[in-house]
């Protein structure tokens, strides 16, 4: 599917800029799919004012492909968001693994309904840059794709400038999830982006949970033979918004309202680094990042969006120290929580 073929009101917000959390996978404690909390966990991210919802990504455990839940998860969720809400949304499915499986899964997610594949590279790690364009220009003839720069702390792959550039003239690609957690590597981005002459067609969204508000108010400014082009991210893809994501969007809200004024609130810049802290918590950076899909688990197991904080794997779980991290992140930032908004709904997402 061409891009061309996205409805008008999907494709626009997507261009426009909006908040999409990576969606999370509920277990039970024998690590079946608990059905029940994760349509709650749809419902509330609908609720709370999400543009859209990313599954089967890094947030949903990659290893759902491994016990055949890649289908059921992706069907689950689009089946709950149809049956909950009228409005747009745009639905991203992760893709992954090498050409033929990125393919395949390309075409199970289109044949459901997803707009847009997130295109993780990771598989394609002993690959040259060449081989891994024309992996992109393989899966991008199924479906429109969002590229993804994932760190690699957790699995990705270091790509130049000039990669970000030949990716953005593939015709297919309508925008791109920047998560090195590294500012040279974020410039890169937007580097290959603009030399391309493709910023029009392929909006730019931080997957930084280190710089999420930063990224999302702040200016890049370009230089090419003194020729100034400044660029701003559109919307954030994110794990750190698959939680407190009713809070996250008020504070999207806030950047996109700061976006090209003279001067932001020194409060507002100030919001960033207080984010930061509560993402160090719950992506456990103190441990590499062990933890970070289990820290997650925990905020929405505090909230009653999940029973536990399993993941597939057993031996990924939260770190040792993760739990006293996250305590005092919420009690010193509990402001910045959606508890009451929650408390008020969770009846009815678990109905």
């Amino acid at each position: 599917m061409h891009h061309s073929k996205i409805t008008s009101e999907v494709r626009r917000l997507i261009a426009d800029g909006t908040v999409v959390p990576a969606h999370p996978l509920a277990l039970k404690a024998d690590r079946a799919l608990d059905a029940v909390h994760q349509r709650a966990l749809t419902r509330y991210y609908i609720d709370a004012g999400a543009g859209g919802l990313a599954v089967g990504v890094h947030t949903t455990q990659f290893a759902i492909r491994e016990v055949g839940l890649y289908r059921p998860v992706l069907e689950l969720a689009a089946e709950t968001a149809a049956a909950w809400t009228k409005r747009p949304l745009a639905l991203v499915a992760g893709l992954t693994g090498p050409t033929k499986q990125a393919i395949a899964e390309a075409q199970t997610a289109l044949g459901i309904g997803y707009h847009a594949g997130l295109l993780s590279l990771g598989a394609m790690k002993s690959a040259s840059e060449n081989e891994i364009i024309f992996h992109c220009e393989a899966v991008a003839r199924e479906i429109p794709l969002v590229g993804f720069y994932l760190q690699p702390a957790v699995g990705g792959i270091v790509l130049s400038a000039e990669f970000w550039r030949r990716f953005a003239l593939i015709d297919n690609v309508i925008a791109i999830k920047v998560a090195p957690f590294n500012r040279y590597r974020t410039l890169d981005v937007l580097r290959g982006v603009a030399a391309a002459g493709a910023l029009d067609r392929i909006a730019l969204y931080t997957g930084n949970d280190d710089h999420i508000l930063l990224d999302l108010m702040l200016p890049f400014d370009l230089r090419d033979h003194d020729i100034t082009k400044r660029i701003y991210f559109r919307g954030g893809l994110l794990g750190h918004w698959s939680v407190w994501t009713a809070s996250a969007i008020k504070q999207f809200e806030m950047c996109r309202a700061a976006r090209g004024k003279a001067a932001v609130p020194a409060d507002l810049l100030a919001l960033d680094a207080r984010v930061t802290d509560c993402n160090s918590a719950f992506f456990d950076v103190a441990n590499n990042f062990h933890g970070c899909i289990a820290g997650c688990h925990e905020i929405l197991r505090r909230q009653g969006l999940l029973e536990g904080v399993w993941c597939l794997d057993p031996a990924e779980g939260l770190s040792s120290g993760q739990l006293q991290e996250i305590d005092r992140v919420c009690n010193e930032h509990s402001d910045l929580s959606d508890n009451d908004f929650v408390t008020a709904n969770l009846e009815k997402w678990l109905a």
